[in-house]
């Protein structure tokens, strides 16, 4: 059993002992932790707090443990029940509410769930509130409500609200998407993703829609993380339907991968890309995105005249430095989407929408489309951890070795050498370090990852 408590909340593996596992126990724990912040924060005896979920198959039990815990403490809850993240995150912001808890793991198996902590403004929390939160869970510091002061709990759902805000957006044409008679598929890997991308779907009207692993029943059909190697039948099936484009994302739908229309993989990192291409087109200026994230990004900016700028890993690092830059577009290389004129949040929903708008108009095919951005190679490599490992010592190591090359520190250590570069940091949700390297070709980039795997395991070694 797995349990994994950071300042972006707690994940863990289902079941086990307290403490060990996600059990019900700490469920509760952390909820109460989450809804006392919440009301020193607010000053509110009350506080209204949006909870969501994904379809994973711990999720109704979570939900109803979050949603039993928070009225318990005397906050008022609305539950939207299965949603994507972006529509939890835009629930509270529409809700007027104080917080909100997305229960999802993301990408990771059906054993794990987790509980996401937003703020006020549906972002995720910083580091300093986040640490207070765990801090009152280690301590169990919370006290319930009486009998008097008990919080409320009512249903509602709205993703049609977050469907009409995607529509809303002034970039988004659905008369050019209808226009253009696109065959669209879709994979939802069994989550929410079968519920709100159709919706969308047609509201942009797509016609011919084929679904790939729509029910949303948490049974996942394949390993939920959208990468090429999870997706070989789902490009066959794209190949064998004549259909212009596949989107795939991941089970709370905040990461969006696209298969063009010959089944070959767009390239998750190029989602961003193709998506910041037009919105820089129409609204010149900054972006950011991650310092494991390609550098195609940066080139598509400057193209455009823009500044672009390198963040820490993390959603809440990435929008921190997209307000400081007055970004107009940024996000993850990971397939994540932040777009300000609708949320600070990753959005597969606003990506599709914004992605299929640039397709119409271009006039182009995914595959075309593609070959007009520069080619680099990442190649996404781990190291898995063991109690004895002191990662912080490796790191610096690391450092010292690469001191004569550009080498940037702000999250674990990055190195750029002229044509490429290597990022290797601790992962907040997993015990491994990440190895991502870049290049100007899959090999090149795979041998620099290998070279510096050696390295790290003879710093481990001795």
């Amino acid at each position: 059993m797995t349990l994994i408590k950071s300042i972006s909340g707690i994940r863990g593996t289902i079941g086990g002992k307290p403490g060990d596992g996600l059990s019900p126990i700490d469920v509760v724990k952390f909820s109460a932790s989450y809804a006392r912040w919440a009301k020193e924060n607010t000053g509110k005896s009350n506080p209204v707090v949006v909870v969501g979920r994904d379809a994973r198959i711990s999720g109704q039990m979570v939900e109803s443990l979050v949603c039993a815990s928070l009225s318990g403490m005397g906050c008022n809850v609305v539950n939207i029940g299965l949603a994507t993240t972006p529509t939890t995150e835009i629930a509270v912001v529409k809700e007027k509410a104080d917080g909100g808890i997305i229960l999802t793991a993301s990408h990771n198996p059906a054993q794990w769930n987790a509980l996401k902590l937003l703020n006020g403004n549906g972002e995720f929390l910083s580091a300093e509130e986040g640490a207070k939160i765990l801090a009152f869970a280690e301590a169990e510091d919370f006290e319930f409500a009486d009998v008097f002061d008990l919080g409320t709990i009512t249903n509602t759902d709205y993703l049609p609200d977050h469907v009409q805000q995607v529509l809303d957006l002034e970039l988004v044409d659905a008369d050019a998407i209808a226009d253009a008679n696109f065959k669209v598929a879709f994979d939802a890997v069994n989550s929410v993703g079968g519920i709100a991308i159709p919706a969308l779907l047609k509201a942009l009207g797509v016609q011919e829609i084929l679904p790939i692993n729509e029910e949303p029943t948490g049974h996942f059909a394949h390993v939920p993380e959208p990468l090429p190697e999870n997706l070989v039948e789902t490009c066959q099936m794209v190949r064998d339907n004549d259909v212009d484009v596949c989107f795939v994302v991941d089970p709370d739908v905040d990461r969006l991968s696209i298969i063009s229309e010959d089944g070959s993989m767009f390239n998750e990192e190029y989602t961003l890309v193709a998506i910041a291409d037009y919105v820089l087109s129409k609204t010149p200026g900054n972006t950011v995105s991650n310092l494991s994230s390609t550098r195609a990004l940066r080139d598509i900016t400057e193209k455009h005249g823009g500044s672009y700028t390198a963040s820490a890993v993390g959603e809440v690092n990435v929008v921190t430095q997209m307000k400081a830059s007055d970004a107009v577009i940024g996000g993850e290389g990971n397939g994540g989407v932040i777009y300000p004129a609708s949320h600070y949040g990753r959005d597969a929903l606003v990506g599709i929408a914004l992605f299929l708008t640039f397709l119409a108009k271009s006039g182009k095919s995914c595959t075309e489309l593609r070959k007009t951005y520069p080619d680099y190679f990442i190649s996404k490599n781990k190291i898995e951890l063991t109690p004895d490992i002191d990662v912080d010592a490796v790191l610096v190591k690391m450092k010292e070795k690469y001191q004569n090359e550009q080498v940037n520190d702000i999250d674990g250590v990055k190195v750029d050498f002229v044509n490429e570069w290597v990022h290797l940091r601790k992962s907040n949700t997993e015990p491994i370090i990440r190895i991502y390297a870049e290049s100007t070709n899959q090999q090149a980039s795979v041998d620099l990852a290998q070279r510096i795997i050696s390295e790290i395991r003879e710093i481990i070694s001795k």
